[in-house]
């Protein structure tokens, strides 16, 4: 993980003397003379060389005292894409606490999902981020609590339990530290909008972003019940701690390279407390912390999907709400097309899944736990039996935790023990990998939609597929150009015979 513990502080002065908003969300500049932290393209005057400090987090810079900046919001930024490439015990300890595990199970319990002690943990975080994991997640719930206050017109006591305070005080000590203000003085100088029974926040997304090409692939893989699309706009259910929940998403290409675009997501909560756990998977399904244009320098070069970058840039790798949805999903689409491994999970979703009330028409149903679905009789399924057999057992062990897709293991680990389990071989573990764990460098050489892409643009798949190490570390995103050129066409989820 870069952070900027390890950089050299002269590149990071340059960078902020040139105001590069490629390194919003992966370091903060801290000053000494006016005891606030910014992102480095802050529009501010420049500080003296002397005068700064280098944070990888906004934590590490409020635990040294800092304030965050009321002009360039640097809390406000895409996290930094380095959690994802590296995916070190601190990186996936970050998605924990960002996900809200350290208010429902302290600190013990993301150590736990880490495969460390909790002091051990702490020490990582420490030398990694700059800040322990209560430090981490304070600063967490500070930046919740404040987009909160400035969007909507929820109460300060409903907004201090949604953030995962504990309570009003806390709230009110917390933000008045945080940004030298008071809730009231938030509120004030921004000015909250009403809402009506839904919570509506912007997710911040780095530039360029391929909303619609986002949006093409997820309505292409809508689960009836679960999920519904329209122009410009995607919503699903979500099973959230606390209790059921919904999501819409808004979302538009956004081209400028180098800017902070915002993807509108509105929810509609159960239970507030869950706003963070919501929001958080929200970002995962946009790949909001992608850094586009490491990705484009890395790959426009290519001659085979150079043409594909350039032609749509800042194309995402779509995540998930639910790491155990994906897999199960992933392995009912084994050898069928995305329309009838659709079809065949609306009929589960349908059968197993917990109906919930939605505005939203077409969504019904939360997906079925793994617990539910490892009750099941798996010659009730409809699908061959040996598939059928292999989702029960999959979801035993997502349901005992042999199997853990929350991000909190190690990736080999998990794609071992997932080869572990009868009728899942290398598409299917890697797929999954790619959407569950958010794995960058994921290729499927043996997938049909890679060959029929390929074969489209004339390249000889073999030859390719033996070259595709080159597109290293960024071969998810390689992946999802050559399937976006299927578009509507795109079949990803027929894994070929392999499982």
């Amino acid at each position: 993980m870069r952070t900027s513990q390890r950089w050299d502080p002269e590149s990071c002065y340059r960078a902020v003397k040139s105001r590069d908003r490629r390194f919003d969300g992966v370091f903060y500049t801290a000053v000494r003379t006016t005891g606030i932290y910014c992102r480095p393209s802050c529009p501010a005057r420049t500080p003296a060389f002397a005068n700064v400090s280098f944070h990888a987090s906004p934590a590490a810079a409020q635990a040294a005292g800092f304030r965050a900046c009321k002009r360039c919001l640097p809390d406000a930024t895409p996290g930094s894409p380095d959690w994802d490439v590296a995916a070190t015990a601190a990186g996936r300890a970050m998605r924990l606490i960002a996900d809200g595990v350290v208010d429902r199970e302290g600190v013990a319990g993301v150590a736990r999902r880490v495969g460390y002690t909790p002091r051990h943990l702490s020490r990582l975080l420490v030398a990694e981020l700059g800040a322990g994991p209560l430090a981490l997640a304070r600063a967490k719930r500070a930046q919740t609590a404040r987009v909160l206050i400035e969007t909507t017109d929820l109460s300060y006591a409903d907004i201090a339990f949604a953030a995962g305070f504990a309570s009003v005080r806390q709230f009110n000590d917390t933000v008045r530290e945080v940004y030298a203000a008071s809730p009231t003085d938030l509120r004030g100088r921004r000015g909250g909008r009403r809402t009506t029974g839904a919570v509506t926040m912007r997710l911040a997304v780095r530039t360029p972003f391929a909303g619609r090409a986002l949006l093409a692939f997820l309505a292409h893989h809508l689960v009836p019940g679960v999920e519904t699309a329209g122009p410009g706009w995607y919503a699903r259910t979500l099973d959230l701690p606390h209790g059921p929940g919904t999501v819409r998403l808004d979302v538009d290409d956004a081209a400028e390279p180098g800017e902070t675009a915002f993807a509108t997501a509105t929810f509609a909560l159960h239970d507030l407390r869950d706003t963070a756990a919501a929001v958080e998977r929200a970002r995962r399904l946009v790949d909001a912390d992608c850094d586009p244009l490491a990705v484009a320098d890395h790959l426009a070069g290519d001659p085979v999907v150079g043409p594909l970058v350039r032609a749509t840039p800042g194309l995402r790798v779509p995540g998930q709400v639910d790491g155990d949805e994906v897999a199960v999903r992933t392995v009912i689409g084994q050898q069928v097309s995305v329309v009838g491994a659709c079809t065949v999970t609306g009929r589960i979703v349908a059968a197993h899944g917990r109906p919930v009330d939605s505005d939203i028409p077409g969504l019904t149903h939360l997906f079925p736990d793994a617990a539910t679905l490892a009750a099941v009789d798996p010659e009730s399924l409809p699908m061959p039996r040996a598939r059928g057999r292999a989702v029960v057992a999959l979801c035993a062990a997502l349901a005992s935790g042999a199997v853990a897709l929350d991000r909190g293991p190690d990736r080999d680990a998990v794609r071992g023990s997932l080869l572990a389990l009868p009728g899942i071989g290398p598409w299917t573990a890697d797929y999954v990998a790619m959407r569950a764990l958010g794995h960058p460098d994921v290729f499927l050489p043996t997938d049909v939609g890679v060959r029929q892409a390929l074969t489209r643009l004339g390249q000889n798949p073999a030859a390719v597929v033996a070259a595709s190490d080159a597109w290293r570390p960024w071969r998810s995103y390689a992946l999802m150009h050559l399937w976006n050129t299927l578009m509507p066409a795109m079949a990803p989820a027929s894994s070929n015979e392999e499982d």
